[in-house]
């Protein structure tokens, strides 16, 4: 099945791409908005979750929205579809990088010939892109999660970080920052193991179960990776580690609802991906205008969601963590 996706993603790149000499329709005039929507990978809920927020602003602004992607979250496998979109000349890429660095060439391309590069959820380096929408500051959600697992174990034991890619900028940024508020705050914590799902259900299950029966005094296992959590909550809910190794990180509600209902989860943290789409799409558009450049101070607005500053870097805030648990899980529909 993965070699049957992987060829369709490849035919869908070459027919785009066959299409791009054409495609000044597509774009259309140097007024029009045109939307190119690069997840780290297609069909995860997390980032169909942030594309419908970004395919919702493209509409708000009377723009034309693609989505196209890998069926896998490998360091360059974005770059056929960088290199496509940009051959189409898209006003902008709304674009979750896999790699901080392996994409570097063709996005410089892509902006040499005027596309926009806003990445989201996880950057590239600064050189490569206009700005980079971040879902909440690393810091805050970092300490979030270990303040989540602190309710359940206290402040003594070993626990293991379940993360999704070694590579991506914003699990290096989350984990270093776990690490750091244990150490600096938390000493009796201690982080025993660090392993990586790379968003994969099964892979994830299967290291999950690995690192459980590898470190038998593991009192819990903070998940970076929203496809990690409910894959270690799968697991974990039918094993002798139910009831008595915490689990908490990030995670999508309904993914994980089941798992907060049962007790395996009692609560983890996450925001509204929807809204890293909305603000980088409303980006591309100012940047597009001349309205904002992406430099420090400069300002926009987002249409409902209001105005947003651009800060140091080149960096631009999208929201603020919301923690879920059983009693308001049912109120989030994504």
């Amino acid at each position: 099945m993965t070699a049957v996706l992987a060829t369709i993603a490849a035919a869908t790149a070459m027919t785009l791409s066959g299409c791009a000499a054409g495609s000044a329709g597509d774009a259309g005039s140097s007024d029009d908005l045109s939307i190119g929507y690069l997840p780290k990978m297609l069909g995860n809920p997390y980032f169909d979750q942030a594309g419908l927020g970004a395919k919702e602003a493209t509409k708000d602004l009377g723009g034309s929205y693609t989505q196209v992607g890998p069926q896998v979250g490998a360091a360059d496998a974005q770059t056929p579809f960088i290199n496509t979109l940009a051959q189409q000349g898209k006003s902008g890429i709304v674009l979750s990088a896999s790699d901080p660095s392996a994409l570097g060439q063709a996005l410089s391309t892509a902006r040499q010939a005027g596309t926009k590069i806003v990445t989201f959820d996880s950057d590239v380096a600064p050189e490569y892109r206009d700005l980079f929408v971040s879902p909440v500051p690393d810091m805050s959600l970092s300490k979030a999660m270990v303040d989540l697992l602190i309710e359940q174990v206290g402040e003594n034991g070993e626990f293991a970080i379940l993360g999704a890619s070694p590579n991506a900028k914003n699990q290096k940024a989350w984990i270093s920052g776990i690490e750091k508020y244990v150490a600096d705050s938390h000493p009796g914590l201690k982080v025993v193991e660090k392993f990586y799902g790379n968003d994969d259900d099964q892979e994830s299950f299967d290291k999950t179960a690995a690192t459980l029966q590898k470190n038998p005094n593991l009192k819990g296992i903070i998940s970076t990776s929203t496809v990690g959590t409910a894959s270690a909550a799968r697991y974990i809910s039918n094993s002798s580690f139910a009831g008595k190794v915490a689990l908490t990180g990030i995670g999508m509600p309904n993914a994980t609802k089941a798992y907060l209902k049962d007790g395996t989860i009692k609560k983890f943290v996450l925001f509204d991906p929807a809204d890293m789409g909305r603000v980088a799409t409303y980006a591309i558009e100012a940047l597009k205008k001349g309205e904002i450049t992406g430099k420090e101070g400069d300002t926009f607005t987002a249409g409902k969601l209001g105005e947003y500053t651009v800060e140091k870097g080149g960096i631009v805030q999208a929201g603020k963590p919301i923690v879920f648990d059983s009693e308001n899980v049912d109120q989030y529909d994504f």
